[in-house]
C-alpha cells in the first residue's frame, strides 16, 4: 500500500522558502528601483542591491528564528504542563481525551475505548496531537526555518542583483520592475504547483502586491531625487 504525499506535509518548508524568495526578489528590486530613480549610477545601484541582499537575508533569518523559537517555547511549555497533568490527574485527562473524540463524532463508548488505547500507547503524544494540535508536521523547527529563509532570500535577491549589474542604466527602474514581476510570477507558480493551490490566483496575488511595493519605492526615490 503506497503512502499518500499530502500537500500539508510541505507547509513548513514551503512557507519559509516562498516567503524568503519573494521577499528577496521584492525587497531588493524595490530598493534598487528607489535608488535608481534617485541616483542613476551603476555603482550606487549595485551597492544598494548587494547591501539589500546581505542585510535582508540576515534579517530574514534572524526574524524567522526568533519567531519560530517563540512558537517552539509555547509548544514546549504546553507539553510540560500536559506531562504534569497526566501524572497528577490521569483520569481527568483520559476523560478530556474521550470528550474530544465524542465531539468529533464517535459514541461515548467507542471514544472511551480509543482514548484508553491511545493513552496506553503514548499518552503525551495523544494529548499533544488531539488536544494541543501539535504533531510532527506542525511542530516548530527554528533553525530549519531560519536556514530555509536565509537561503531562499539570497536566491531571490540575486536575481534583481544580476539585473542591476547587466541591465542598461537608462530605464533601470523599468527593467527591475519587469524582471521582478517575471521572477515573482515564477515564484507564485512554483508555490501554487508545490502547494496544490490555485495557479492564476497565486500569480495575480504576488504580482499585484509586488507592483504596489515597487511603485511606492519608485515614488520615494523620485521625491528624494527631486529634493536633493
Amino acid at each position: 500500500m503506497q503512502t499518500e504525499d499530502h500537500y500539508v506535509n510541505r507547509s513548513g518548508w514551503l512557507r519559509a522558502a516562498v516567503l524568503g524568495a519573494n521577499d528577496g526578489i521584492l525587497s531588493t528590486s524595490s530598493l534598487v528601483i528607489g535608488i535608481a530613480t534617485a541616483n542613476n549610477t551603476r555603482s550606487a545601484i549595485v551597492l544598494a542591491a548587494v547591501a539589500g541582499v546581505v542585510a535582508g537575508a540576515l534579517s530574514m533569518a534572524a526574524g524567522e528564528y526568533v519567531s519560530v523559537s517563540s512558537q517552539a517555547d509555547v509548544e514546549h511549555s504546553d507539553l510540560e504542563r500536559e506531562k504534569i497533568e497526566l501524572e497528577t490527574m490521569p483520569e481527568a485527562e483520559l476523560e478530556e481525551l474521550t470528550h474530544i473524540y465524542v465531539k468529533r463524532g464517535l459514541s461515548y463508548e467507542l471514544a472511551k475505548q480509543v482514548a484508553v488505547q491511545l493513552t496506553a500507547h503514548d499518552a503525551l503524544e495523544a494529548h499533544a496531537r488531539d488536544e494541543l494540535g501539535i504533531n510532527e508536521i506542525t511542530q516548530a523547527r527554528p533553525l530549519a526555518a531560519a536556514l530555509a529563509s536565509l537561503v531562499a532570500f539570497v536566491v531571490g535577491g540575486l536575481l534583481p542583483l544580476l539585473v542591476s549589474i547587466f541591465a542598461p542604466l537608462k530605464g533601470m527602474p523599468y527593467y527591475q520592475y519587469a524582471f521582478a514581476i517575471l521572477f515573482l510570477a515564477f515564484s507564485g507558480a512554483f508555490a501554487a504547483k508545490t502547494g496544490g493551490s490555485g495557479f492564476y490566483k497565486a500569480i495575480a496575488r504576488i504580482c499585484i502586491w509586488g507592483t504596489l511595493a515597487m511603485g511606492l519605492s519608485a515614488l520615494v526615490g523620485y521625491l528624494f531625487g527631486v529634493n536633493v
